[in-house]
């Protein structure tokens, strides 16, 4: 295979694991973009996107355009999110249905070991980065058991839904899924917008998320810049904190009525939060929840020795 078809096709399934990741609450498509390499990358091009580009593409200057904002690697990125999430959405909703404990087995192990790999790229643990780490574990604690608002389909209160959930999304250890059901409309985007494709929703939750996401990783690329080490601290705390919403047994909360009942939405109760529980006793379903999640840390191993074999000499953080 060509070496740039090659690179591009890696690009582009990198792409479909941040994808599949922004659709499953609790899991942050950014901690797999730096599982795989492409988080500063996919920052530095997605803050390209700026007034330079705009003059490159007015004046047809297309050329400098792709070299600008590395549309090389941007595209086939990008690609491989919007098929993860185009294609996975109605898959993932059958397997959360059907097979809950197993599927979040498998991303908590991919996460525990990714906040190793994570953390081992801070150059130095002082005590101000290890209290920035702290500081994150505490911040995706409290999301934890944060209280969900409720839906709201209103257009201005999608589109804001578009601006924080890509906020998050480029966070790693921080869901944009999750923050969307802090927000009351994680079923409203993904179950009605995504799978049911309605653009009266689609629209406002995309524009949204256009805007954040420049806006945002102009920020986050300056800070990354200036205090890498300590940021990478802070985002493996995130990180750290996140096991919790991940962890495979929850009790489910749902939502009550005036009368303290169950609130009903098409004949189904409304779910309001899920807890984190101890499973009951040691079951064969615990049994093969462990396996899935010991396969989870694996497949981070292995993606780490494939990007960085024992041959190949490690980059410098």
């Amino acid at each position: 295979m060509n070496e740039t078809l090659k690179a591009k096709t890696i690009t582009l399934v990198k792409g479909m694991g941040i994808g599949t990741a922004n659709v499953i609450p609790g899991v942050s498509g950014a901690t797999i973009a730096i599982i795989t390499g492409v988080f500063e990358r996919l920052i530095h091009a997605i803050k390209s996107c700026d007034i330079t580009a705009l003059k490159y593409l007015f004046s047809g200057r297309f050329k400098d355009l792709a070299k600008h904002i590395d549309l090389g690697f941007l595209a086939p990125l990008m690609l491989g999110v919007v098929i993860a999430i185009l294609s996975l959405a109605r898959l993932l909703e059958f397997l959360f249905s059907d097979y809950p404990v197993y599927i979040w087995s498998y991303f908590f192990g991919l996460i525990l070991a990714s906040v190793y790999f994570v953390g081992k790229s801070v150059e130095k643990w002082t005590l101000l980065n290890s209290l920035l780490c702290l500081g994150g574990i505490a911040f995706a604690v409290t999301l934890t058991y944060a209280n969900p608002a409720v839906e709201n389909r209103h257009t201005l209160y999608v589109f804001l839904c578009g601006v924080i959930a890509i906020c998050s999304m480029i966070l790693p250890g921080i869901s944009g899924s999750f923050v969307l059901i802090l927000m009351g409309n994680y079923e409203l985007i993904v179950f009605e917008g995504i799978s049911g494709f309605k653009l009266g929703l689609l629209l406002p939750f995309l524009l949204g998320c256009g805007i954040g996401l420049v806006g945002f990783s102009h920020i986050l690329s300056w800070i990354m810049d200036r205090y890498k080490h300590q940021t990478i601290a802070t985002l493996t705390g995130f990180i750290t904190g996140s096991l919790l919403i991940i962890w495979p047994w929850k009790e489910t909360v749902f939502k009550l009525n005036d009368l303290g009942e169950p609130l009903l939405k098409d004949g189904d109760p409304v779910v309001f939060k899920y807890l984190p529980i101890l499973p009951d006793g040691f079951s064969s379903e615990v049994i093969i929840a462990l396996i899935i999640m010991v396969i989870g840390v694996a497949s981070i191993w292995i993606m780490e020795y494939l990007a960085c074999p024992p041959n190949k000499p490690k980059k410098k953080p």
